[in-house]
This record gives C-alpha cells, sequence and structure tokens, in this order.
C-alpha cells in the first residue's frame, strides 16, 4: 500500500534541514572572524612589542649619547705660576749702603749735626754750595723725616732747592742734594756709582749758557775736578753734554755740582748737586 501522506507544514517528523546548515554556516563564520582577529591581534602585538623596542633602544641610544656628550667635570689645565722664591739679591745690585752715605752734608765722619733742617740746608748752601748771604725759605715737609728749604741768591731771582731728611735715630737732618729748575741733570743719575772719564748730560739756562762743573769727594774741601758746559743763554734751558777726565779718590761718597754765577760779581746765584760714588 502507497504512503500517499503529504507533509504538512508543523508536523515535525517532517521538518526541513535548511536551518542547520544556516547555523553550520554561521557558527564557521564566526570562527573564520575569531581566527583573524586572533591572528591580526597577534601581528599589531608583535608589531606594537617591535615598536616598544625599537622606541625603547632610540631612547637608550640617545641617553648614552647624552651621556657620552656631557661636559667633562674635571678642571681645565691651567698654567700654574712658579713657587720658586725670587732672589733676594738682584743681579748687577750693589749690597746695602749706610743710611748716612745717602747724604751730601754733612760729613758722616765730623762731628758736624744739624737738629734743625733749615740750618743744615743754610749750612750747606754756604759752606758747600759757596752762596753768600743767601735769602732762605722756610721749611717745607714732604714726611715726617723729609723735606726741603728754597735758597735764593737774593730777593728775587732763581730758587735752588735742597733736599734735607732725618737718617740717623737721633733724628740729626742730613743733606741729600740740590736741585734747580735752571739747571738738570739726566746723567749720571742720584746714587750712581762713577768712573774717569765720566760723560755728564742734562739741560741748563745761564748767563751766556755757561755753568761750572765740580767733583767733589767727601772729607775734601777742594774739587777733584773743575770745568764747564754750555747749554742755553735764553730763557728756556738748552741740552748739554760733555765727557770729563779725573783721578779716583778711590771708593768714596761725592757729588757731581753744577752752578750759576752772577756776570756782575761771580756770585753763586743757583746750583744743583747729585749724590755719586766714585769706584
Amino acid at each position: 500500500m502507497t504512503d500517499t501522506t503529504t507533509d504538512t507544514p508543523g508536523n515535525p517528523s517532517r521538518s526541513p534541514r535548511w536551518p542547520f546548515v544556516v547555523g553550520a554556516v554561521v557558527i564557521l563564520a564566526a570562527l573564520i572572524v575569531a581566527l583573524v582577529l586572533v591572528t591580526g591581534g597577534d601581528d599589531d602585538s608583535d608589531s606594537a612589542a617591535t615598536t616598544d623596542v625599537a622606541t625603547t633602544t632610540e631612547v637608550a641610544t640617545e641617553t648614552t649619547t647624552e651621556m657620552t656628550a656631557a661636559p667633562s667635570t674635571e678642571p681645565p689645565a691651567t698654567d700654574m705660576p712658579t713657587t720658586e722664591p725670587p732672589s733676594t739679591e738682584p743681579a748687577g745690585t750693589d749690597p746695602p749702603i749706610e743710611a748716612t752715605s745717602q747724604a751730601i752734608w754733612p760729613w758722616a765722619d765730623t762731628s758736624t749735626r744739624f737738629s734743625d733742617p733749615v740750618e743744615a740746608a743754610t749750612n750747606f748752601a754756604t759752606d758747600y754750595l759757596g752762596f753768600t748771604d743767601p735769602v732762605v725759605g722756610d721749611f717745607q715737609a714732604g714726611d715726617s723725616r723729609s723735606g726741603e728749604v728754597e735758597i735764593t741768591a737774593g730777593t728775587v731771582g732763581p730758587t735752588t732747592v735742597v733736599f734735607v731728611r732725618q737718617l740717623t735715630p737721633d733724628d740729626t737732618w742730613w743733606v741729600l742734594g740740590a736741585a734747580s729748575q735752571n739747571i738738570t741733570v739726566e746723567q749720571p743719575e742720584w746714587g750712581a756709582a762713577v768712573s774717569s772719564p765720566l760723560t755728564i748730560s742734562g739741560t741748563a739756562s745761564a748767563f751766556e749758557g755757561t755753568v761750572d762743573v765740580e767733583l767733589r769727594a767727601d772729607g775734601n774741601g777742594e774739587p777733584i775736578y773743575e770745568g764747564f758746559v754750555t747749554g742755553s743763554g735764553g730763557t728756556e734751558p738748552g741740552p748739554y753734554e760733555a765727557m770729563i777726565e779725573f783721578t779716583s779718590p778711590g771708593p768714596i761718597g761725592g757729588a757731581l755740582v753744577l752752578i750759576s754765577r752772577s756776570p756782575e760779581d761771580g756770585r753763586v746765584v743757583e746750583a744743583s748737586a747729585l749724590r755719586i760714588f766714585f769706584d
């Protein structure tokens, strides 16, 4: 007997299979998508990890570079001054001399001493330089132990300045030298050691330009040399230079003295005196 039963909707025994097929397809698609996502995530992770490593490497490299390029803390080389003490006796320098040997007047080996600076300057002007009745100015202090006194041959005329100083503990006054604006000395220098022949130079203004030149030795009342130089006969000093020869008195102090005299009576008008030492 032939089964002629027709399947009708709602009959469970004859339900179609397509829903199961569709479900399988959906599940398979979901698995594929999940697999793709997992694979892509790994690639992204690998890429991120690679990027992080690269970034870390770059940072480390930059840090290393910066640390390498950092300035050194070691102090720069400096030329240090020498600590070797200087010589206490410079080459060409004579040993120091006694204080009184700096003075032209009074002579140290005599008993003559002056307690007053004006008295010392006046005596030097008359007894050593040869002024006659000079007009003597007041003492002008330079410091507590030295100063100067002006000497003129009359009430008017050029001035000779006498330099005085207390050189000894007894506070007596000594003459170091004399200077005039119209008679200057450039050679030799003050305190120089001299020998024959001696070159002298400077400037001078005097009657007919003539200035007397004398070399004096300590303890000797007479010059060991006498001569003259010619400067200017006008109001402005002119240069002079001369070479003089003399017999040395031995190793002793003395002075180079230049004197301008009056054309009328030969009196001393002005003078300059410089301390020297004979070889």
